[in-house]
């Protein structure tokens, strides 16, 4: 059974950072493409950064040069560093998983998030505000 299992969110200033981890179980990251989204209220979830099996990385424009997503495969974990934060960088945080066979897994190459990802964790709230 796969699961994933956000945490790190919590309140911080602008301009300050927070550390998001994505555990994962059930599953190897080997075969599945991690993908980070976000929510913000009443807006659509909007897809974040991804990184694939070959620890290739997308980035959102609207995150470039502030985010970082990196993947420990020896403890199954991915992590999404935010730096620069912005009171737009508001929302609940989710990572997805996407076998490699799947279109949504193609993000990288894409230059775009799919939402279909197959498999999410709960969310972890991340708040910018001071």
């Amino acid at each position: 059974q796969l699961q994933l299992v956000e945490s790190g969110g919590g309140l911080v200033q602008p301009g300050g950072s927070l550390r998001l981890s994505c555990q994962v179980s059930g599953f190897s990251l080997d075969y599945y493409t991690i993908g980070w989204f976000r929510q913000a209220p009443g807006k659509e979830r909007e897809g974040v950064s991804c990184i694939n099996t070959g620890e290739d990385t997308y980035y959102a424009d609207f995150v470039k040069g502030r985010f970082s997503v990196s993947r420990d495969i020896a403890t199954n974990a991915v992590y999404l560093q935010m730096n620069s934060l912005k009171p737009e960088d508001t929302g609940v945080y989710y990572c997805a998983a996407a076998h490699i066979t799947t279109a949504a897994a193609m993000c990288v190459p894409a230059g775009e998030m799919r939402p279909d990802f197959g498999s999410w964790g709960q969310g972890t709230q991340v708040t910018v505000s001071s």
